[in-house]
């Protein structure tokens, strides 16, 4: 398979089924995920959550294409990523994922506009069309009077913003969101939800966010629960995480 995927006939879906991950740590194999299964249809939001140690973040990182099962097998957008190199990893990476981060990973002393059109400079985007899709994108965000204005400048929920700007600025199908309340202030975080809220309201984006805070979890229609590595709990909201 080549590189230049067509996405556009593959399904907007995440297929997980008997993921294991095992890592070599010094003379043994440590087993981080024990048989995971879920999938997430189209448009859902769904919430991950879990005890530190848990295995959530070694499961964003298979979800994010960054890694690649053990055993057992995860489908993103109906491509099985334990078959795809690197190059067709980092296209699928680029053009059907968005990523949100607890730290915002902004480049501080550049523009709001040119960090959020970053992704389509690594897509070969030329420079006045990616200016003009990043200020799409932060006007999505209600931030487009920040364009030129560089994160070190700005509040922690605008720097938030410009990172989910960032995130959705190649239209993904899917955000995967690692605690992206976990730096802001209470209610700088619900201002954040109902952003991601809106988001998958009118695009239909795909959210997963993984999270502690339970006000956060509430918000999903879903709640999928690691504990050791397995899913302990698959369902509807709960008031207890």
């Amino acid at each position: 398979m080549s590189a230049a995927l067509d996405l556009s006939l593959a399904p907007p879906l995440v297929q997980v089924d008997g993921l294991e991950r095992r890592f070599r740590v010094g003379e043994e194999d440590v087993t981080v995920l024990r048989g995971v299964t879920f999938h997430i249809a189209r448009g859902e939001y769904v919430a991950l959550t879990g005890p530190s140690g848990s295995g959530k973040s070694t499961l964003m990182y298979q979800l994010g294409c960054l890694d690649t099962p053990s055993a057992g097998s995860v489908r993103l957008a109906g491509y099985d990523i334990s078959t795809l190199g690197d190059a067709e990893l980092a296209t699928l990476r680029n053009r059907f994922i968005g990523f949100v981060f607890q730290s915002f990973n902004l480049l501080p002393r550049t523009s709001a506009v040119d960090n959020v059109a970053m992704p389509l400079r690594y897509a070969g985007v030329g420079l006045r069309e990616r200016r003009q899709r990043a200020r799409v994108a932060l006007d999505r965000v209600s931030l487009s009077h920040r364009a030129d204005y560089s994160p070190e400048r700005l509040s922690g929920g605008e720097r938030q913003r410009i990172a989910i700007a960032r995130a959705i600025v190649t239209n993904p199908e899917l955000l995967l969101c690692d605690e992206p309340t976990g730096n802001l202030d209470q209610k700088v975080g619900r201002e954040i939800i109902d952003l991601f809220e809106a988001l998958n309201r009118d695009l239909g984006v795909t959210l997963v966010i993984v999270t502690h805070d339970p006000a956060v979890a509430r918000r999903t229609r879903r709640v999928i629960r690691i504990v050791d590595g397995q899913v302990e709990r698959d369902g509807p909201p709960t008031g207890e995480l």
